[in-house]
């Protein structure tokens, strides 16, 4: 095993599950990308993908610097779920799979569906400070 396996083998993954994977979740794995400088492994999904990310979602991100305009709404996968160590659901009740010794997290945020940009920066807000949070537990030096 060379020490690049090694190193990446360390780094803690992180896989966001919404049920459109069109707004939160990807708002969540842009700032998690974003914010952590690669130190962490981003995943999102969707239960039931969207066709297209919504452009509320790419406008708010956009007004805080961050590009979301290329991501493309992903279906779940078994696959994703195992590879990933902590699963952050938002809504998608009992069709997100559980597999034992993983680190499960429901974070309730309203759903951006729908919304105007204007109804879309709180909850890009609260997500950014709940990443902030992860981070912190993830990565405890970073600072």
């Amino acid at each position: 095993m060379t020490s690049e396996t090694t190193d990446s083998a360390k780094k803690p993954s992180v896989l966001f599950v919404c049920v459109h994977n069109a707004g939160r979740s990807q708002m969540a794995a842009a700032f998690l990308t974003t914010l952590s400088k690669g130190a962490i492994e981003v995943r999102s999904a969707g239960s039931q993908p969207a066709e297209k990310i919504n452009p509320s979602a790419v406008e708010a991100m956009a007004e805080v610097g961050i590009d979301m305009s290329s991501e493309i709404p992903k279906v779940l996968t078994t696959e994703a779920v195992k590879e990933s160590d902590v699963v952050i659901t938002m809504g998608c009740g009992d069709e997100c799979p559980y597999f034992p010794g993983k680190r499960y997290e429901d974070w309730v945020l309203e759903d951006p569906a729908g919304k105007g940009v204007e109804s879309v920066r709180p909850i890009r807000d609260e997500i950014r400070g709940r990443i902030e949070g992860l981070i912190e537990s993830l990565i405890p030096a970073t600072k």
